[in-house]
């Protein structure tokens, strides 16, 4: 049915993202794009190498499918044909994206949502600085990316920065079991609302062993439904992402399963360009938070959405 393709895009950085994993200065993506009917639909991932991808891997396992998607593989076989991660999360993008275009359907999404907007890690008066320019542009909850170092200096002087903002701290699996529990009430105590993966995924069962003085948040422990029974006992909140879930479908159902077991839910992203926000969108009407700030680190975007005050406008 399909005719397909796929291609790989670097998109440079406006300024380095510094998470406790390392330091990036480009975006490098996946975009796949599928024709029929006088349709063209487009999907787009970026590859993570936490997860054991790369762009020639995902590029690889997107061009093993192509042949039967012009067979007419449907989104649903697409489920079972690739695992969930970066490269079926761009097919079911472009199908979804082709089914709305084909019909000509109106998204019906609200024209704003609210963003997180992330601060990367920096000396402590650095963080500040940026803090105090991401209010000024709007900003209502910031999202501080912490190593294990310097934890509740760089979140006291984000805080005198900010003293009105929410605060949402992601460790990126960087932080250890010693002193956690101290850590957690001392950053209740300034005010954070809530702690994104401070411990590896698959030896985080710790956080099952001591009262929740603020939310947890699994990020890289969550990915599909399957991971729910696990985290049960360990955490408040799931952050589900598209590239993560393999798409859209599980992202949706990933989310309904998550409230119905009690979980939170925020909606993530990784480093993109707005292809990857837009097809996103509608799981940010009913998340805890939204954190969709990907395409602001970009020097240059595509199709780009409009970011300001505090959240991003569809356009």
């Amino acid at each position: 049915m399909f005719e397909g393709k796929c291609y790989a895009e670097s998109w440079p950085l406006r300024t380095a993202f510094v998470i406790s994993r390392g330091v990036r200065t480009e975006a490098w993506v996946v975009v796949v794009e599928l024709s029929a009917e006088g349709v063209t639909g487009v999907g787009e991932c970026t590859p993570y190498p936490r997860y054991g991808e790369s762009v020639e891997s995902v590029l690889a396992e997107i061009s093993s499918v192509l042949p039967a998607l012009g067979e007419g593989l449907s989104r649903e076989q697409l489920q079972e044909t690739l695992p969930a991660g970066a490269a079926r999360n761009a097919i079911d993008c472009a199908l979804e994206d082709w089914q709305r275009k084909k019909s000509g359907s109106v998204l019906g999404h609200p024209g704003w949502l609210p963003t997180v907007q992330t601060l990367v890690i920096d000396e402590p008066q650095a963080m500040a600085q940026a803090a105090r320019a991401a209010v000024a542009s709007g900003v209502t909850v910031l999202k501080l990316k912490l190593d294990g170092q310097r934890v509740l200096e760089r979140v006291a002087a984000v805080r005198t920065a900010a003293p009105s903002s929410q605060l949402v701290i992601d460790a990126n699996e960087s932080w250890t079991e010693q002193g956690l529990p101290e850590l957690c009430a001392a950053l209740a105590e300034q005010g954070v609302d809530m702690l994104e993966q401070p411990l590896p995924a698959g030896e985080d069962t710790y956080l099952g062993e001591f009262p929740h003085p603020l939310p947890i948040c699994a990020d890289e422990s969550c990915h599909t439904r399957a991971d729910l029974p696990r985290l049960k006992p360990l955490y408040d909140m799931v952050n589900i992402k598209l590239d993560k879930a393999g798409g859209i479908r599980e992202a949706e159902a990933l989310a309904e399963a998550a409230r119905a077991q009690g979980f939170a839910v925020m909606l993530g992203c990784m480093l993109c360009t707005s292809r990857a926000i837009r097809a996103a969108w509608r799981l940010g009407e009913q998340a805890r938070f939204v954190d969709l700030d990907g395409p602001t680190w970009l020097a240059k975007d595509v199709d780009p959405l409009r970011f300001a005050d505090g959240g991003v406008y569809w356009t």
